[in-house]
């Protein structure tokens, strides 16, 4: 397992207490290994990338339903391919 170059986001918008960042990565760039006070939806729109956490690796594209990523626990996205773009969703306020 080798570690993602980190990206920073592309776009970020809040709209009714929902924030969604959205990032562009090419292969092997995306989020590395982190966690969150909050929970969080992840999704991918174009491309494909693998999504890590403690035990589970799963490759996820734009037919993949979003993905549940609970609080406190770690995670990291990378891209597996050029012009990959992935979302995520929360609401960090309301916890």
């Amino acid at each position: 397992m080798e570690t993602p170059i980190q990206i920073t986001i592309t776009h970020q918008v809040t709209y009714d207490g929902a924030t969604f960042n959205v990032f562009h990565a090419n292969k092997g760039e995306g989020l590395v290994r982190h966690s969150h006070t909050f929970s969080h939806l992840t999704m991918c729109h174009s491309g494909s990338c693998v999504l890590r956490q403690e035990g589970i690796e799963k490759v996820i594209d734009k037919y993949t339903q979003p993905i549940n990523l609970k609080a406190n626990e770690w995670h990291e996205i990378e891209a597996l391919e050029d012009e990959t773009v992935f979302v995520n969703v929360f609401a960090e306020g309301k916890y």
